[in-house]
């Protein structure tokens, strides 16, 4: 019991020190959770950075991947293009919203708006060297007026599109889609660079943003 105490003890110190060496200089943490994502039953870091630099939408935020080899903590992946800047939810000020693992899977929540609201969800897996996005939800609406979702599986290419209206002297009846748009390569580094991606689903001519 001592020396498995001692053994997370010493885990422990070493992943301060780590955090500490690659942390970006006058930075801030805004989350930091640990799950296995690389399948090899050894949890990984995930950090969340407020970093000092900016845009004009806000301080630009730094998600880092922290990988633990034979006691010494390494960076597997770093990126500042997967989660938006800190005023990048309009009215709704800051669109963080929280990063979680599940079974070996790093989703990504943020959302915004004012009236008009919109939230999404990123999904990624490690893999060919990478986490790359293989799953994309999202929601988007108003009440009276409408809402639409949307359901991206990336690893098979199917795409779920729904529209419930309620305003429909406006904006017509509900719709439904299922498009396959498969080849898509995506991923931490290239998430929101240089712009967001365009879908026209052929049957409704919806456009899906992402």
């Amino acid at each position: 019991m001592k020396k498995l105490f001692y053994f997370a003890l010493s885990i422990s110190t070493t992943f301060c020190f780590a955090q500490k060496e690659f942390q970006p200089a006058g930075s801030e943490v805004i989350e930091s959770i640990e799950g296995d994502l690389d399948n090899d039953h050894i949890p990984e870091k995930v950090i969340v950075y407020n970093t000092k630099d900016s845009t004009e939408q806000g301080s630009i935020r730094e998600i880092q991947i922290l990988k633990n080899r034979n006691g010494k903590w390494t960076i597997l992946e770093k990126s500042q293009n997967a989660i938006l800047e800190s005023n990048a939810g309009g009215m709704m000020g800051d669109p963080y919203g929280s990063i979680r693992v599940e079974k070996g899977i790093l989703n990504i929540s943020q959302s915004g708006g004012s009236s008009w609201k919109w939230g999404y969800t990123d999904k990624y897996r490690f893999q060919n060297g990478h986490f790359e996005l293989i799953g994309y939800s999202s929601a988007y609406g108003k009440p009276e007026e409408y809402f639409d979702s949307v359901d991206f599986n990336l690893s098979t290419g199917r795409l779920d599109y729904e529209k419930e209206v309620e305003n429909t002297q406006q904006y017509g009846p509900s719709k439904k889609e299922t498009y396959f748009k498969k080849g898509l390569k995506i991923n931490l580094q290239n998430r929101n660079q240089p712009e967001q991606r365009k879908i026209t689903l052929p049957k409704t001519k919806e456009e899906i943003y992402f």
